[in-house]
């Protein structure tokens, strides 16, 4: 019987338990190679062998899933931290002005109002972007990693649509699916466990702190949460591997669907935004269009068997980092105004809006597409106010408008629906949509 070698080797680039598996899985396809133990902990494997380590071909299957290996520690530390130049800094700035104006003229022109995208909506318009943002991040690594092995199996198949487009398809089929089927519910789950708002407050401000952490990540200030053991137990991988060994042709809409449950930070934050919705159109919608966004990405990576690095330019992972960080502190504003805590950058409006009758101040308000219209009131002290919200073109997102300072949390009806309070303190009342997201305000005289 062969003598059974050990060997440590070094890694960078894994991000949870999932890169564990994927590496432990290409490693074990090697002949020679018995066992592997990969830790995203350490950043290292373990591998047991017998006869020669066949270094060369493991180190080009790791680096081909986007990985890096070496045989010395440290060797990669001065690879893997790519710091950048102030030129390549300016260029990943310029990159994000870049996907702001594409994004500002298509909306202009009309090409996004299907998807409802709205500045102030994050729910569909930057579910979709994150999605495309997370395809070419942490997706791409957690996803695409397992996208190249499954495609991997076919590649003996049939003509070119069986081997690279057929089974991509329905990989994403599944993924779409189920992440909008699996998003409602969430959303649903929201609306029936009776969560107060305070819960939702700082269930979407553990959303933004989350994708705070993750753009951090990716620009290199941060290490990944799951150094710290957020991650799923590796036992709930067996069925995954069973799904990719699995011949049966229905395999790739299932495994397409499972990926709904791996351990990607962006996945998990949708989840967490899904749920805090409250509604199952909107959950449905914010997961479908996040998935959505990541299929362009993830699908060209299997069926052409791309390589991740061919992605990963220093300037493009510093643009994905800022337009996170962006979309992140945008939610985190989202949910301290749903707690009353508005930062209001621009400068108070001179037009009052509303109308005194008798003992009675009366506000009219519309929901439009664009946000509250008008959003900005001056009102009297200790005069009733009676609040008359047109809703006629809410969404999901303005389906709800909450006052923290006034403990008033409305589920609004399409039409004309009416708020009364008397406001008892001068100064700044914010009020806002359930999620945060749009905003407007009384200023009290």
């Amino acid at each position: 019987m062969a003598e059974i070698k050990n060997k440590k080797i070094y890694l960078s680039g894994l991000t949870c338990v999932s890169c564990e598996n994927i590496i432990k899985e290409e490693a074990q396809s090697i002949s020679g190679i018995v066992t592997v133990k990969a830790s995203v902990k350490t950043q290292s494997a373990d591998i047991e062998y017998v006869g020669n380590l066949p270094w060369e071909l493991l180190k080009q299957r790791i680096e081909k899933l986007g990985y890096r290996a070496a045989l010395e520690p440290g060797v990669l530390e001065k690879v893997s931290h790519k710091k950048a130049t102030l030129e390549q800094w300016f260029y990943a700035f310029l990159l994000v002005l870049s996907f702001y104006a594409v994004y500002k003229y298509l909306a202009w022109i009309g090409l996004l109002d299907w998807l409802n995208f709205q500045p102030k909506d994050i729910n569909f318009g930057a579910a979709f972007m994150i999605g495309i943002i997370a395809s070419l991040s942490t997706c791409l690594a957690v996803v695409g990693g397992v996208v190249l092995s499954f495609a991997a199996k076919y590649q003996s198949r049939g003509n070119a649509w069986q081997r690279n487009v057929e089974p991509h398809l329905l990989f994403h089929l599944g993924r779409l699916v189920s992440f909008f089927v699996l998003g409602g519910l969430l959303g649903w789950l929201g609306s029936k466990i009776s969560l107060s708002t305070t819960f939702f407050s700082w269930l979407t401000i553990l959303v933004a702190l989350i994708l705070v952490w993750l753009a951090l990540n990716i620009l290199g200030l941060l290490p990944s949460l799951s150094k710290f053991g957020f991650s799923m137990p590796k036992s709930s991988f067996k069925v995954w591997q069973k799904l990719k060994n699995s011949e049966h042709q229905a395999a790739p809409l299932v495994l397409g669907a499972f990926t709904f449950f791996l351990p990607c930070g962006f996945t998990q934050s949708m989840q967490l935004f899904a749920i805090s919705s409250g509604h199952f159109w909107t959950g449905a919608m914010t997961l479908f269009l996040f998935a959505l966004g990541t299929a362009p990405v993830l699908f060209l990576v299997g069926s052409t068997t791309s390589r991740f690095q061919n992605l990963k330019s220093v300037v493009f992972e510093k643009a994905l980092g800022l337009l996170i960080l962006l979309f992140a502190l945008y939610t985190l504003s989202a949910g301290l105004a749903t707690k009353g805590v508005v930062f209001d950058l621009k400068p108070a409006g001179q037009q009052n809006f509303v109308l005194n009758q008798g003992e009675q101040q009366i506000v009219k308000m519309a929901i439009g597409y664009s946000g509250y219209e008008p959003s900005e009131f001056v009102l009297q002290k200790d005069v009733p106010v009676k609040w008359i919200i047109d809703a006629t073109d809410m969404t999901g997102c303005t389906s709800q408008i909450i006052v923290p300072d006034l403990k008033i949390r409305k589920n609004l009806s399409r039409g004309e629906n009416i708020i009364e309070f008397t406001p008892n303190q001068a100064g700044k009342i914010s009020f806002s949509c359930g999620m945060g997201m749009v905003r407007g305000k009384f200023i009290v005289k």
